[in-house]
């Protein structure tokens, strides 16, 4: 249930900590994300989850592969809607499925 909870407030609570700490943005860089998350009490194993969602799409592969070399970024996306469609979640996340 952690897992859950934890996945549900990056689709909540992130977008307004990081509106309120840098202002409204389209997106936002990837030193601000990683900060938001570490001091705010998100939990940084989900930290790619943030770059997916507010960070420029053509930067999210730069900056996974060099903090997350073996990451598979499509993969992970998946897990993440499936784990989210697996609990019956509708909310925020959703957008993952257009990001797709």
């Amino acid at each position: 249930m952690l897992k859950y909870w934890s996945i549900k407030k990056y689709g909540t609570k992130l977008l307004p900590t990081l509106e309120k700490r840098y202002g409204k943005q389209i997106y936002y860089s990837a030193h601000q994300i990683r900060a938001t998350i570490y001091q705010k009490d998100f939990n940084p194993q989900f930290l790619p989850l943030g770059y997916i969602l507010f960070l420029a799409p053509s930067e999210i592969s730069t900056v996974t592969a060099s903090e997350f070399p073996d990451l598979d970024i499509a993969q992970y996306k998946k897990e993440i809607l499936d784990y989210l469609e697996s609990k019956s979640y509708e909310g925020y996340l959703q957008v993952l499925q257009k990001a797709s």
